[in-house]
């Protein structure tokens, strides 16, 4: 069927695969379609199954020989890629796209000589990946960033309870409130009741809280506040308000002491306060940790990048960044089409949105080539015991023997990345960069 077949490389890991088919398998091709309808069509005159191949040839003859030559075309490029180097097999994602379509000769003359292009799998020479020397930065875990987690706790385990006497900043309060007109009526439209608000948050919308202060529970008052012409919300900007402020509740926040009882109250881990202490710094420092290997292996990478040239396809990309839109979608809370409506009422369409990304999803699909190239270099190995461990501990009670099968292969490529890793950061070095303070490294991670 196939007398030759070439492939050539073409930018940004495409190929074109040209490929020249016999006339001979054209012509019983064409038999074959001819035989089809014969035995399917029925014309006026004619039983079904009965109409002559002249008469059908005579009708549809164009027709027909361009169903042929585009279904020897798709059997032709199956049979091609059966035969072509590993390197040069289409990404799973990628199909062949038949090139100068309307140049195609549907006469059956002659060999039909066609190409198609497509994406394969970036080729490269892997880099110098051991010995490189990167820089990370040095951080410290002091005092004062320990005794702000412990504030923290304290907040966290602080208990809301009624307060007597007067309101103060801080103090938690519930209101009903309303606007009155120029001759002190009740504007109905504007009633709100039981608005519960922290004094001094400003989170309201007549930013009351300094006017409520040295109130009391059961205080109703008259509040009239002018708004200026810049003020956030624009229906008030400009105007001035007058408020009936009914004063319903009063509560405080009631903090517990930095004790050895706060320690027992946060977990019975801990029996002291020092216990506590201990245990929110060695949290702090394993965070830290965790957060440097991860800046470690991405300036490794960073390193590697720079030695080698990967050209990733547009179609990797675009997988890479459909990928990162469902992530995106499942982290908002929201399905698809509401996220749409949200980004449209911000002006924005999906496409504006995710092709900021597709720069990071570039970068990071030449990480991850150069781990795989990596992987398959170094030929780490996982024990199986290992696999069954992850596999027991991340699927719980499934005995299905396919499902467990699949995720098998799955968790023991990513316990063969996490080898990869631990690789790279054993046989690369560090040098202390820049010393920052805990709160800097932490600012710095989310910028």
């Amino acid at each position: 069927m196939i007398v030759k077949q070439t492939v050539k490389e073409l930018e940004n890991s495409a190929v074109s695969l040209e490929v020249t088919v016999e006339k001979a398998a054209l012509h019983e091709r064409y038999q074959s379609v001819v035989q089809k309808y014969m035995k399917s069509l029925q014309l006026p005159g004619f039983r079904k199954g009965k109409v002559p191949a002249s008469v059908l040839e005579r009708k549809f003859g164009d027709s027909l020989k361009e169903e042929s030559v585009f279904t020897t075309i798709d059997e032709a490029v199956q049979a091609a890629l059966d035969k072509v180097e590993e390197k040069y097999r289409p990404l799973p994602y990628s199909s062949p796209a038949l090139l100068d379509e309307e140049k195609i000769a549907l006469d059956l003359k002659d060999d039909l000589t066609f190409s198609v292009t497509y994406d394969v799998l970036p080729q490269f020479e892997l880099p110098a990946y051991t010995d490189l020397e990167v820089e990370v930065p040095s951080v410290t875990i002091d005092d004062e960033v320990i005794n702000s987690e412990l504030e923290t706790l304290r907040q966290q385990n602080a208990m809301v309870v009624d307060k007597e006497g007067k309101i103060e900043k801080d103090d938690i309060v519930t209101v009903d409130f309303v606007e009155l007109d120029e001759n002190k009526e009740e504007l109905e439209e504007t009633k709100r009741s039981d608005f519960v608000f922290t004094v001094g948050s400003g989170t309201n919308l007549f930013e009351m809280d300094d006017d409520v202060i040295g109130l009391t529970n059961g205080d109703e008052t008259e509040i009239t506040k002018t708004f200026a012409e810049d003020y956030k919300y624009s229906e008030y900007a400009g105007k001035s308000v007058t408020l009936k402020v009914n004063i319903k509740a009063v509560k405080y926040r009631d903090v517990p002491a930095l004790d050895d009882e706060l320690a027992q109250d946060v977990s019975e881990e801990y029996k002291t306060l020092d216990d506590l202490k201990k245990a929110t710094k060695e949290r702090l420092q394993k965070d830290v940790d965790n957060r440097l290997r991860v800046k470690t292996l991405e300036a490794i990478a960073d390193k590697m990048l720079e030695s080698v040239t990967i050209s990733v396809p547009s179609s990797m990309v675009d997988v890479e960044v459909e990928s990162a839109w469902r992530r995106f979608i499942s982290q908002t809370g929201m399905g698809e089409e509401q996220t749409l409506q949200f980004l449209s009422f911000q002006g924005q369409t999906k496409e504006d949105l995710t092709n900021t990304w597709r720069e990071d999803a570039e970068k990071s699909l030449r990480v991850q080539l150069l781990i795989e190239k990596i992987k398959e270099k170094e030929k780490f190995e996982v024990d199986e015991a290992e696999v069954t461990k992850e596999v027991e501990a991340q699927l719980p009670g499934v005995e299905d023997e396919n499902t467990l099968s699949y995720y098998k292969s799955i968790i023991e490529d990513e316990l063969k990345t996490t080898k990869a890793n631990d690789f790279l950061i054993e046989n690369n070095k560090t040098k202390k960069g820049k010393q920052l303070s805990y709160n800097e490294f932490i600012a710095e991670d989310f910028s």
